[in-house]
């Protein structure tokens, strides 16, 4: 492809090709073929790289490679973007100096990727750009805001779970007097769980992003705690859900057993397994208890729906755990309501059959 101006189809379609073979230096030339061929750093950035790694994920989800292979296609990526942004300097161009910037995963949050992407993307514009990486603590965040006063700190977090972590980071952050941008899936498509915890902003990508911080973010001026943003934590619903995940997960698997008794049969390998499921279903619930809206438990439950339905387990196993958990939770009524209401959401309004 060098020296002709390929599509951006072709380019994803080589770059795509590449990675899934677990070919590295394929993967680097395919985009260092479309930088010659005149395409800029961004764009194969954002349109080429960001979209073959959503397809990765959503490969993965479909049960159409497996969890080594979506691994081993996003440490090439990753590589793929040093190798693009990492040019000599007479072969760089000089954008006109900007401010300076953190950004950062979300403590626990383990996905860098569209992180990466946002910080090169601002180094291309012109930023310097403090790269934090995955799951930074908090207190660690605001350290370093303490000895670079930024003009702002980034928060990207692709799983919601991670947002009541989010929501401390983000009053922490303004806390000193840095403004918040928030970033990433878990925030929701709109940015809604951004503005519900407080953050500054929100952009749906990197060229958003960078848009944002071109036309300015103000200082914080106020301090707030968890309970100004969300006062309906005062019922304590989440904070019961959080203490009792694991005993939460214990009786759920231990009454499917009971009701299932073919379960009882499984490798320790597959009850490893429906126990990880199930502690994932309580900390949605949780999340969904934190921010107050029953789209987080109940998106979370069709993604999961479609995931097993793709690797060949009934749905209805699902909706079985739910109505086992129902139980578990039925004094809370908040907490009730959202297991209830995923179930329904499920369509499991019929006796299910048992697991196999």
């Amino acid at each position: 492809m060098s020296g002709i101006r390929a599509s951006a189809a072709d380019l994803r379609d080589g770059l795509w090709q590449a990675v899934i073979e677990g070919s590295e230096h394929d993967a680097v030339d395919v985009v260092r073929a479309g930088s010659g061929a005149g395409w800029e750093e961004e764009d194969l950035l954002l349109d080429v790289v960001a979209a073959v790694q959503e397809r990765i994920g959503a490969e993965w989800a479909a049960d159409r490679i497996t969890v080594a292979r979506e691994h081993a296609a996003t440490a090439i990526n990753e590589r793929v973007i040093t190798a693009l942004v990492h040019r000599p300097a007479a072969h760089r161009t000089s954008p006109p100096r900007r401010g300076r910037v953190t950004v950062s995963c979300v403590d626990g949050e383990w996905h860098a990727f569209p992180a990466r992407l946002v910080a090169e993307v601002l180094r291309l514009r012109g930023w310097q750009v403090d790269y934090l990486g995955a799951q930074t603590p908090t207190p660690r965040l605001v350290a370093h805001q303490h000895r670079t006063s930024s003009d702002a700190v980034l928060l990207s977090g692709s799983v919601p779970t991670h947002l009541p972590t989010a929501h401390a980071a983000i009053t922490a952050c303004q806390a000193v007097g840095v403004s918040v941008l928030a970033g990433g899936r878990a925030f929701g498509r709109d940015g809604r769980y951004a503005r519900v915890l407080g953050a500054d902003a929100w952009a749906s990508d990197a060229r958003g992003a960078a848009a944002v911080l071109e036309a300015g973010l103000p200082r914080p001026r106020t301090i707030r705690q968890a309970v100004d943003d969300l006062p309906h934590l005062a019922d304590q619903e989440y904070t019961t859900v959080v203490q009792s995940r694991s005993r939460l997960v214990k009786q759920v698997l231990t009454e499917l057993e009971d009701r299932f008794p073919a379960m009882r049969r499984h490798s320790d390998a597959q009850r490893e397994r429906t126990a990880e499921d199930l502690g994932h279903i309580v900390d949605f619930l949780a999340t969904a208890l934190y921010v107050d809206d029953a789209e987080v438990f109940t998106g979370f439950l069709g993604w999961t729906a479609e995931v097993l339905s793709a690797r060949g387990v009934p749905v209805h196993s699902l909706v079985t755990g739910l109505a086992v958990l129902a139980e578990q939770v039925h004094d809370l009524p908040r907490g009730l309501r959202l297991v209830r209401g995923g179930a329904a959401h499920l369509g499991g309004r019929s006796a299910p059959a048992a697991p196999v």
